[in-house]
């Protein structure tokens, strides 16, 4: 039965991604819950689901995508894009790096090049001129920041050429999140964080103060595992409560299965408002 228009959730509040000067809704659509070998629970919902939960995700007000190349997710984007206004949403992908071998292994001039061809064929995939955030996905250790270099050069280039609004990683370490926070290359920080330590690189509390300091020196701040990848989808409450209060998130993304968790996750959003920033950018 359709929502009646009274019955509708509000629509999450627009947000400023630290410095980059992005701004979309607080509440991004995901698309890699259980992803890997260019699948996730997402895309596995085949093609037609897929895109209708792109549709109705921004028809609440939802402008933000969070995909991937490691979740096969662009394509699904590309149909949604059709008649969703490319410049009212905003597209954050990942570069999956681990598929071009050992870290050590390849000449550096090598990976700038596939970084800059991967990033190519993103915007094929997608079918735009631009992204808006690109990160290295799933960097695992406190020295990435060398061993990633020759990405790290090529997207800084892709950005100077306005192909990639930002840049930044997802992290999977409390090291390499650690490395993030103080790296000026880093624009936007992808962390894991809920309130029961499920799926995260720490304890909440220390996984708090690494993002604190990040926002201190002006880095945006997504959390992801929110709800733990539904590990703790029956205590939701608490946890959008924690996320919506502990003062370091710009955004959030949760991957969604149905257009009724996206309403309830909505209506969560709207039963805790988040408060104000703890720590605003550095000037």
């Amino acid at each position: 039965m359709r929502l009646t228009r009274a019955a509708e959730p509000s629509p999450p509040p627009q947000v400023e991604l630290g410095k980059t000067g992005i701004r979309c809704s607080r509440l991004a659509n995901g698309t890699g819950t259980h992803g890997g070998r260019r699948q996730s629970d997402q895309t596995r919902m085949g093609f037609e689901k897929l895109v209708r939960l792109f549709h109705h995700a921004y028809e609440r007000g939802v402008t933000f995508f969070d995909l991937a190349d490691l979740y096969g997710s662009h394509v699904y984007c590309r149909e949604a894009l059709r008649s969703i206004p490319r410049d009212r949403v905003t597209i954050l992908t990942k570069l999956w790096w681990r598929y071009d071998g050992p870290v050590n292994g390849v000449a550096e001039p090598y990976r700038a090049r596939v970084a800059k061809a991967t990033v190519q064929r993103f915007l094929h995939e997608l079918n735009t001129d631009y992204i808006d955030i690109c990160l290295l996905h799933c960097v695992t250790t406190a020295t990435w920041d060398r061993e990633l270099r020759p990405y790290m050069d090529a997207l800084a280039e892709l950005k100077e050429k306005g192909k990639i609004r930002a840049v930044g990683v997802s992290c999977h370490d409390f090291g390499a999140m650690e490395t993030a926070a103080s790296n000026p290359w880093v624009d936007v920080i992808l962390a894991r964080i809920n309130p029961h330590q499920v799926k995260m690189d720490g304890t909440p509390q220390d996984v708090l103060a690494v993002l604190k300091k990040a926002r201190g020196n002006g880095k945006a701040v997504v959390g992801m595992k929110i709800f733990g990848e539904g590990a703790l989808v029956d205590r939701r409450d608490e946890c959008m409560r924690f996320a919506q209060n502990c003062g370091v998130l710009d955004a959030m993304t949760i991957g969604f299965m149905s257009p009724d968790q996206i309403d309830d996750t909505l209506r969560l959003m709207a039963k805790y408002p988040h408060t104000a920033r703890i720590c605003p950018p550095a000037r």
